[in-house]
């Protein structure tokens, strides 16, 4: 009887262990597919504001909330589904999909580069006073592309992994960022209103002060968003498509990244690391601008390319 009790133990800690090993490749996948996927997140942060402005103040949350669901549903019922059904049924089928979002994404970042270099946006020449819920509808459609994105990194970072490990990661990755992201977003569009209501306090002390510098810094916050989300988008969309480039053995540009960090780590005085990974994210960078740069000069040449956005 001692011994059953004690192989029943020893079963015990077995599956104690196992299950310990399977949160660890959970919370090391996860971890691994979220920062991967850092660049897009911050793209994602940095859009969704714009969709808000010109709305009254009650609606901006309601209305961030609604994109918020909508994203979250895009994740968890339909691209979470397609991407586990994709690494079973067809997982070469990865890397090209991989690839094309990084087209997309370096396509995004050429784009608004081209337009703050030419002195106008299409997005503000095309502007119209839209309802509610057509912009919430657009917005989705918008985050759908980027949710795509951030999935399919995420799939290809957990790849060989078991099917049920895949699953959860791709599901906690998809919740996370979404309560990341729209949180971050609810408390930029937020912050100049909570700044009004403190500046409001009277004209002077450390409350007003803070109000009033909330107020004066949230445009130039929202400025530095914009900036920073077109870098990732291009520093991301580069390493994509560098790094799928090598998976089908075409190694040059991978390679040229590699020598590029090596050579600047090594004769860095300090943070000889930082700005190893600097250089390398800055050729990645300038990869996915030339590429979009192409794909922008393609577009404007196309019979419908005035039209597209």
């Amino acid at each position: 009887m001692s011994s059953g009790l004690f192989a029943l133990l020893d079963d015990v800690a077995l599956i104690a262990r196992t299950a310990a090993a399977s949160l660890d490749d959970v919370a090391a996948a996860t971890l691994k597919a979220g920062t991967k996927s850092a660049g897009v997140v911050i793209d994602d942060a940095a859009v969704t504001p714009k969709y808000v402005l010109g709305f009254v103040a009650e609606r901006e949350l309601p209305i961030v909330r609604k994109i918020a669901v909508g994203s979250l549903r895009n994740k968890i019922l339909i691209l979470l589904p397609a991407a586990l059904a994709l690494s079973f049924l067809a997982p070469w089928a990865i890397t090209p999909l991989l690839m094309l979002g990084g087209l997309y994404l370096a396509y995004e970042g050429a784009e608004k580069v081209a337009e703050v270099l030419l002195g106008h946006s299409h997005a503000e020449a095309e502007k119209k006073a839209l309802d509610e819920d057509t912009t919430v509808r657009g917005a989705i459609r918008t985050d759908f592309i980027l949710s795509a994105e951030i999935m399919a990194l995420t799939l290809s970072t957990v790849t060989g992994l078991p099917f049920v490990t895949q699953a959860i990661v791709l599901g906690l990755v998809g919740i996370f960022i979404t309560f990341a992201v729209y949180g971050a977003v609810a408390i930029i569009v937020k912050a100049d209103d909570v700044g009004a209501a403190l500046a409001a306090r009277g004209p002077s002390g450390i409350l007003p002060t803070i109000g009033r510098g909330l107020v004066k810094g949230m445009p130039w916050v929202l400025k530095l968003l914009s900036v920073v989300g077109t870098a990732a988008m291009l520093w991301v969309s580069g390493g994509i498509l560098i790094h799928g480039l090598e998976t089908y053995h075409i190694s040059g540009p991978e390679h040229a990244v590699e020598v590029a960090r090596e050579i600047v780590a090594a004769n860095a005085p300090v943070l000889s690391g930082a700005l190893g990974w600097l250089a390398g994210a800055t050729l990645m960078g300038v990869v996915g601008l030339i590429v979009g740069g192409v794909l922008v000069a393609l577009k404007s040449v196309m019979p419908f390319g005035a039209k597209a956005h």
